[in-house]
């Protein structure tokens, strides 16, 4: 038995003794309490999510291989697109939740929002990202050439135009793409995805803090795939600049508004 398993599955344990959802209560700040009582249930349903949907029903059906190269861990496989979908996409009510807190945050700001993700897959929870407003700007890091082609034919069919994908090892295409432009825009929504290691997750955080707001949200992927992405997890939440995080098991949540009480709540999600 893997020792990743068995620290998956005793973390998942205590994740689930420790954590609740009582719809908000417990939580002092109007903002975040706002999140949960209303952002997380699934109960209410959004344009769009059907025809995300519909592709991810076609990726779980479509035995083709891609080529994969893990530029965290330097290794090559060959792996059915359906495999991949199966392992590698967000659930469907993740990519929702980010689609409500994307809709929440520009009602918030009154303005276009700029959006990072890293790690593009398949394009699925990139669609999530860039279908709350035409007029958001995504820009998504993918390092496998196969995957992203895949991922921009699903983003023409949804018509989505406001994605730009960025192609190559994140680790030289993120810190090239940042010293091309002359003036960095804040980064209001960051979903990061991609090395599942702590140092290039940490140093990728302190790569995007200095284009933070106080109203941006930083959205962390697999924060218990092992013990060094909870380190960096719990490395990150210790940072001055984070005034809030909400662990939602599979993924954590980062605020920065200097008006919240640095608290750090286990939700269920």
């Amino acid at each position: 038995m893997s020792k990743f398993f068995v620290y998956r599955a005793l973390t998942w344990g205590w994740h689930r003794l420790s954590s609740w959802n009582t719809g908000g209560e417990g939580i002092h700040s109007p903002s975040l309490f706002y999140i949960v009582r209303f952002l997380f249930p699934r109960q209410y349903r959004y344009y769009g999510w059907s025809e995300i949907e519909n592709l991810r029903d076609q990726l779980l059906r479509t035995t083709d291989r891609l080529p994969i190269t893990d530029y965290g861990t330097g290794t090559q496989s060959s792996l059915p697109i359906y495999k991949i979908a199966q392992h590698h996409l967000e659930r469907p009510e993740v990519g929702q939740l980010f689609f409500k807190l994307i809709v929440h945050l520009r009602h918030e700001l009154q303005r276009d929002l700029n959006i990072v993700e890293l790690g593009t897959s398949l394009g699925l929870t990139t669609a999530y990202l860039a279908a709350p407003h035409s007029k958001n700007k995504v820009t998504t890091y993918e390092g496998n050439p196969e995957t992203l082609r895949i991922a921009q034919r699903n983003w023409e069919r949804l018509q989505l135009k406001n994605i730009t994908p960025i192609l190559g090892n994140i680790d030289h295409t993120l810190f090239n793409n940042a010293r091309e432009e002359k003036t960095q825009e804040p980064i209001d929504f960051i979903f990061m995805d991609a090395n599942h290691r702590q140092e290039p997750t940490v140093r990728y955080f302190h790569h995007f803090l200095e284009h933070l707001h106080e109203h941006s949200i930083v959205v962390i992927d697999d924060i218990y795939h092992s013990p060094e992405m909870t380190q960096a997890w719990k490395q990150i939440c210790a940072l001055p600049q984070v005034t809030s995080s909400i662990d939602c098991y599979h993924f954590g949540i980062l605020f920065f508004d200097s008006h919240l009480l640095k608290r750090h709540y286990r939700i269920r999600l």
